[in-house]
């Protein structure tokens, strides 16, 4: 004979008695799992992080109380985010949140094409075949598009205003990243449209990184150009003090380049993006399909001016850049 503990005996004969069978067989509803897969570190992304369960907790989940969380990170090694991926599976997760880059989408939905993944991605979903369509991905996938990569040559406008010619240009890029081509081939025309020499420089490491700076002097390069490539978020603070000690303009996607030193940055808000996809994330919890749900685009894009930095450059950003500035650190 079948042995029931008391408790559940009890229980079971409460239902009963209460004229309720179907409670008698009920169970208590499991916890929904999310999986969270990012390019990025734990420690590096604290801030995206806490932006994301804001958004989730718009839609009522809170990590712990009704809602678990499974979180991968590859530490900007692209290559692990495959078998990072399959671990989610594995592990049964209702929803996949793929952050840190379209790296990330593109794992996920390599493994899956059931389980529900919400993207943030630097570059056009669409191009980079993560959705078939923004209104309707018709798929398991929706997310957010910080059309990063797309504002590059606008970045390189920037730039030219503030740092005019002859000081060549270099644009450093990861080699090898879903983004590079089309925003290499953006940028090499942005250049050719203003008349300004440019150079690009592939770095998919610390040390290439500082190998290309160390180069700069000798090839004339007097301002830079940071590529949307999450790589390069990871060595932001890397990027900021190599560009003071060279006394190197440059400008960037992310607010926080221009509030660590770097001279300026424009771009959308990356903890808007990531506070949106917890809410998307939520959504899809709730019962909603990620075929349903249009990928989000920014509505702002802002311009912040480090003048503080501009100064130690020996800069004048002129006053044009300034009144159009969303934000201006002295």
């Amino acid at each position: 004979m079948l042995a029931i503990r008391r408790r559940d005996f009890l229980w079971v004969l409460a239902a009963i008695l209460a004229g309720r069978p179907d409670k008698a067989r009920a169970q208590p509803a499991e916890m929904p799992t999310i999986g969270f897969l990012s390019t990025r570190s734990r420690d590096e992304s604290k801030e995206l992080t806490a932006a994301f369960l804001a958004g989730l907790k718009t839609e009522g989940f809170a990590e712990g109380n009704n809602v678990a969380i499974k979180y991968r990170w590859a530490e900007f090694a692209y290559d692990r985010l495959p078998s990072l991926a399959s671990e989610l599976i594995e592990e049964r997760v209702s929803v996949i949140a793929a952050v840190g880059g379209i790296h990330s989408g593109l794992a996920a939905k390599q493994v899956t094409s059931e389980i529900p993944i919400v993207f943030v991605s630097a570059g056009d979903p669409v191009a980079l075949n993560l959705v078939s369509s923004l209104n309707r991905p018709n798929e398991n996938v929706t997310g957010i598009s910080m059309m990063t990569g797309a504002l590059a040559p606008k970045r390189l406008e920037l730039l030219n205003e503030v740092v005019p010619a002859p000081a060549r240009v270099a644009f450093l890029a990861k080699p090898r990243s879903p983004y590079f081509q089309q925003e290499r081939d953006d940028v090499v025309a942005a250049a050719t449209k203003l008349r300004r020499a440019l150079s690009v420089f592939p770095a998919a490491s610390t040390s290439e990184i500082e190998a290309s700076f160390d180069s700069f002097s000798g090839r004339g390069i007097g301002a830079l150009l940071v590529s949307g490539d999450p790589f390069f978020d990871g060595e932001r603070n890397r990027l900021v003090s190599l560009a003071a000690r060279y006394s190197l303009p440059a400008i960037y996607k992310w607010r926080k380049f221009a509030t660590i030193g770097g001279l300026m940055s424009y771009g959308t808000s990356i903890l808007d993006a990531y506070t949106q996809a917890g809410a998307y994330v939520g959504k899809i919890l709730h019962g909603a399909k990620a075929a349903d749900l249009p990928v989000l685009q920014p509505t702002r894009i802002e311009t912040v001016i480090n003048l503080k930095a501009a100064a130690a450059l020996g800069l004048t950003v002129p006053a044009l850049i300034l009144t159009r500035a969303d934000e201006i650190i002295e």
